[in-house]
């Protein structure tokens, strides 16, 4: 049995009825994104819980073997042409068992969101997708789909519809936007539900990537919910404003 991560838990209103998952980046651990939760309206949302795991710490070969919390290893600039799979199997494991304790404690899977910003938005699509069990969604924010050589054998038609909101900034210099078009293109290749937005920032989060994160769990989350967004790519960008640089990558 996989031992549970170290988290922090926020809860919206008591009695969550739904819950979402967010992964931090490189280097950071489960505070960079605790501090998001009051600035979402949540107001067309059940209660939710909120839980921010910390990632174990490991040495990075990208950065000369320092030892950091990271949900794998990162071998090169790259990011794509080596890969750490065994590591991002680990994480994938360990992140299946925070999704399992969400259900033991009532909620039901189809009530559940996976997010992650930049390391931990690839564990996000990499998990979500290959999940035997429907999910609500998954925000993947600043990152990429990791493994994407064996995604189309081992994706699970359970989350074949389950709806995406991606976003990247047009000017990120560690997970450049090319990376995070080539992810968004692979995935709605296969009819996977996209909906892509770009903002004029580097690395970071941006004040409308904020409220159109919580425009998108009122559509999965919300009274009104439908069970499958539309099947397309929808496209968004967005005018300039202050971006909140997470402490991750």
């Amino acid at each position: 049995m996989t031992a549970l991560l170290p988290r922090i838990e926020i809860e919206s209103a008591p009695n969550p009825s739904a819950a979402v998952i967010w992964m931090h980046g490189l280097g950071a651990d489960g505070n960079d994104f605790a501090g998001l939760v009051p600035e979402l309206n949540l107001d067309a949302c059940p209660a939710i819980r909120f839980v921010f795991p910390h990632a174990p710490s490991m040495p990075v070969t990208l950065n000369g073997g320092y030892i950091m919390p990271a949900w794998y290893d990162i071998l090169g600039l790259n990011l794509v042409a080596r890969q750490d799979a065994a590591g991002i199997q680990k994480s994938e494991r360990a992140i299946v068992a925070l999704i399992e304790n969400e259900v033991a404690r009532g909620i039901p899977y189809e009530r559940i969101v996976l997010a992650g910003f930049s390391q931990g938005c690839a564990m996000a699509l990499h998990t979500g997708l290959r999940l035997p069990h429907k999910l609500a969604g998954i925000i993947a924010l600043s990152g990429y789909l990791p493994l994407a050589d064996s995604f189309t054998a081992e994706r699970h038609l359970a989350n074949a519809q389950t709806p995406i909101f991606m976003a990247h900034g047009t000017q990120d210099p560690v997970v450049v936007l090319a990376r995070g078009e080539e992810s968004r293109n692979a995935l709605a290749a296969l009819g996977q539900p996209v909906h892509w937005h770009t903002y004029p920032m580097q690395h970071a989060v941006h004040p409308r990537e904020i409220a159109d994160i919580s425009a998108f769990l009122a559509q999965v989350l919300g009274a009104f919910a439908r069970a499958a967004l539309e099947p397309r790519v929808r496209s968004a960008s967005r005018p300039n404003a202050t971006e909140r640089p997470p402490s991750g990558r």
